[in-house]
């Protein structure tokens, strides 16, 4: 799979951009407790984030999952001083390694660097609001970054072959439709599949629907819905979102 040039910058762009904004808010108080992860304050956002940063630049350098993992030592590291030398490490090996290396990935149908510019800037954009949340200061995620994230959310994650041993506290048999900017996705669901369609075909149990930013947020946990945003069967939505919380896990 390749990713188109354009697409890459984007990514780029959105990763700088959103762990800068992790590393000012990080300034703001380590000790802060992060509403969204319990048990977390911003010092173990920045700290996570690091390591996944530090993952994905070994993964890069290797072609093979890191193991063993994480490396020795960086408990004892500074958190901002790690986060800020790890933030700009990540954006030199994805830029060194262009889109096409052939690497490991989680993905069971893209197995390229491409891959892990979508991916990092995910994991950015979502932990800048758990730091942001922690110290009521949240700002908007971007249109075009929001949208793609609920595409990979539902079509990755969520999509993926991950549900064929029944491996679920969730059985839900329910179709949902998640409506956003004009785009949709009809997810069909039971124990042992989940498979999701980008369209707006056919009749469905519930339909959830919202800005991107807001439907983002709330598919990973850290925005909840408010009255007017989803229509039918409520007990379709809640378990149908507690199912995407056990694909991301």
């Amino acid at each position: 799979m390749s990713l188109p040039p354009e697409h890459a910058a984007f990514y780029l762009t959105c990763l700088q951009a959103d762990s800068a904004r992790l590393a000012e808010v990080g300034r703001l108080g380590l000790p802060a407790a992060v509403p969204s992860c319990p048990d977390w304050t911003v010092e173990t956002v920045l700290r996570h984030v690091a390591a996944v940063y530090l993952h994905k630049i070994e993964a890069l350098r290797t072609a093979a999952r890191p193991d063993p993992w994480p490396p020795a030592g960086l408990d004892e590291r500074d958190a901002l001083e790690l986060f800020d030398e790890t933030r700009a490490a990540i954006v030199v090996a994805l830029t060194e390694a262009g889109t096409e290396l052939p690497t490991w990935t989680f993905s069971p149908t893209d197995k390229t660097s491409g891959f892990w510019y979508r991916r990092m800037a995910l994991e950015t954009v979502v932990h800048r609001v758990d730091a942001e949340l922690a110290h009521d200061v949240v700002t908007p995620v971007d249109r075009a970054l929001a949208l793609d994230g609920i595409d990979e959310i539902l079509t990755l994650m969520l999509g993926g072959p991950w549900w064929e041993e029944g491996d679920t506290s969730h059985p839900v048999d329910a179709t949902i439709r998640i409506t956003s900017a004009g785009r949709s996705w009809t997810i069909r669901l039971d124990a042992t599949s989940a498979s999701v369609a980008a369209d707006a075909e056919g009749e469905v149990d519930a339909e959830v629907f919202g800005n991107p930013d807001d439907i983002f947020l709330w598919l990973w946990g850290r925005h909840d819905l408010s009255m007017e945003q989803s229509a039918g069967n409520d007990t379709a939505v809640q378990e149908f979102r507690l199912r995407v919380a056990e694909s991301t896990q």
